[in-house]
């Protein structure tokens, strides 16, 4: 018999604080992060730190909802913030051991992107796990959607 065991997902009220994406991590490593983003990328370091506050909501509810085939994805510009924390490897397999059982948080990308509505799915998602969604950002490429591919422990 198998048992599945079901996490509430969690809400944000009038009267409750959103979740904070940078208790997830070390300051140092919020702090190399966004450098590593800087560096990288056009941005200045406000849009470093909601780049990466974003990819941290969304990397911390697909763990909590890995098993559930829900087909989470982020847009483009997440995805970019996904992929410094995954480039880190040390820290993110730290990141995987300490939120994800110590299991890899595998991603899995798709070279066509599913135009499915995914990306507004998973922004939906992460708002009802009680993180503050940064809608501008998740909405400037939901229409093209998500290279990830759904239904894996994976993203």
């Amino acid at each position: 018999m198998t048992i599945v065991l079901e996490r509430p997902a969690r809400t944000t009220g009038p009267d409750s604080t959103p979740r904070d994406p940078r208790t997830f991590v070390p300051a140092e490593q919020w702090t190399k992060l966004t450098g590593l983003l800087m560096r990288d990328y056009p941005y200045d370091s406000v849009m470093a730190e909601r780049v990466l506050g974003q990819a941290i909501a969304y990397l911390i509810t697909a763990i909590e909802h890995r098993g559930q085939g829900l087909g989470l994805g982020p847009g483009h510009i997440i995805d970019i913030g996904v992929h410094a924390m995954i480039l880190d490897t040390m820290a993110y397999a730290e990141f995987c051991e300490r939120y994800n059982g110590g299991a890899y948080l595998h991603h899995v990308p798709l070279v066509e992107m599913k135009g499915d509505g995914s990306v507004t799915r998973t922004a939906d998602l992460i708002a009802r796990a009680g993180f503050h969604v940064d809608r501008p950002l998740w909405a400037a490429d939901s229409t093209k959607c998500t290279p990830c591919r759904p239904g894996e422990d994976g993203h």
